[in-house]
């Protein structure tokens, strides 16, 4: 089932996600319903706070990109109860980022180039890893999400300042694309 997803201003986007117990009612949908949701979306991630839960619960599809970035053909995965344990500053990188949350808003982060993540996996199997490269981003992008965090909170307040007409339309629903979208309630 495609979700709708939630638009900057929600407060369930910042708000620290909680981990959840292995036996968490129907996850295996949740997943399934997490993918469809970003495919039909064309993004390349996608966290529970995004569809309105506030669960450490995030999707990665790759694939998408595997044209540009062979390494990353057939990689589709799930991270539940993700954590970013560490951060290995010596190298970083700037890149432009967006997001399903932030429709047609797009801004150079710079992030470590690589990570020690510990996550379970869609079987519950339990990863304590390194990761590098476009994936490390997405992660870290993805796992902002779970903490209350998003892109636009890593740019400097120039670049803010210069979206803020960008932000309080998307505050008010005034914006286009090509998915289900869930606006704050409007205020009479």
């Amino acid at each position: 089932m495609i979700l709708p997803i939630y638009t900057y201003g929600q407060p369930v986007l910042r708000k620290e996600a909680q981990d959840i117990p292995t036996d968490y009612p129907n996850l295996k949908q949740l997943l399934d319903d997490m993918f469809e949701t970003l495919t039909q979306a064309d993004g390349v991630g996608l966290a529970a706070p995004q569809i309105g839960k506030d669960i450490r619960v995030v999707v990665i599809d790759l694939d998408v990109l595997k044209d540009d970035m062979p390494e990353y053909a057939g990689f589709k995965k799930a991270f539940i109860n993700a954590h970013i344990v560490e951060f290995d500053d010596t190298e970083t990188d700037s890149q432009e980022e967006g997001c399903l949350s932030l429709p047609a808003i797009h801004e150079k982060v710079v992030r470590p180039k690589r990570i020690r993540v510990q996550y379970l996996d869609a079987d519950l199997q339990p990863h304590d890893e390194w990761v590098d490269g476009f994936l490390a981003r997405c992660m870290q992008h993805e796992f902002d999400h779970l903490d209350g965090k998003m892109f636009i909170d890593r740019i400097s307040p120039l670049r803010k300042q210069l979206i803020k007409n960008k932000l309080k339309a998307l505050l008010q629903g005034r914006f286009r694309c090509g998915y289900k979208t869930k606006l704050l309630p409007t205020r009479k």
